[in-house]
């Protein structure tokens, strides 16, 4: 009797689009962990700065390479719209944290209070997406391979713009030398530049 070979499950593949996601949460988790434990240590605020820095940035990018290739391909399969739109809304509210958070200097009184509070945040939502929208996704059939393909690209291109932006001064600045105004700074923080987020192709 021949022995069917196992199937892969997605952490099994890391090409596969929820292992991916999956392994953006968890390291979003480390960097929040790391920034706890910078706070707890009185850590500098150069170092609490940095860890902010790098997590808004893996926010940043996480969310708007769902919101532009995977949250689009699973209202594609008809998971449900509640769904959808409840963890678009979330997104929205981490979104104004980070803006928030990346208009600021570390030493600032609530500076602390605020990464800490969007870490409170994203683990909320991470639990319902792991725990709700992954598997209605893979209910509907969602070609995770495939998908996962065109998340590492847009990923890709994602960050790219991001740390040439960053490199133009963008982000948790340890000064303003460069003529940016503070309402500049706000216009620009927390955002992936203009053009960069684009609708899957084929999506409705």
């Amino acid at each position: 009797m021949a022995i069917k070979p196992k199937q892969k499950s997605p952490a099994a593949d890391s090409s596969n689009a929820i292992a991916i996601l999956k392994a953006d949460h968890k390291k979003v988790k480390g960097l929040f962990e790391e920034f706890n434990r910078l706070c707890d240590a009185d850590g500098t605020s150069e170092e609490k700065g940095e860890v902010a820095a790098q997590i808004c940035k893996e926010l940043t990018i996480h969310s708007q390479t769902e919101e532009d290739i995977f949250y689009p391909a699973l209202r594609d399969a008809g998971v449900e719209e509640s769904v959808m739109n409840e963890a678009e809304v979330e997104h929205a509210g981490a979104k104004d944290l980070i803006a928030q958070i990346s208009a600021m200097q570390p030493d600032e009184p609530l500076f602390d209070a605020k990464v800490t509070v969007l870490g409170e945040y994203i683990d909320h939502h991470v639990k319902e997406e792991e725990g709700e929208m992954f598997p209605k996704a893979r209910t509907a059939g969602v070609d995770m391979d495939a998908l996962g393909g065109e998340i590492e690209v847009h990923k890709s291109e994602l960050m790219d713009r991001y740390d040439a932006e960053d490199g133009n001064g963008r982000g948790n600045r340890k000064g303003r030398d460069d003529g940016a105004t503070e309402s500049e700074d706000d216009d620009s923080a927390g955002k992936v530049p203009a053009g960069v987020g684009k609708p899957r192709s084929g999506s409705k």
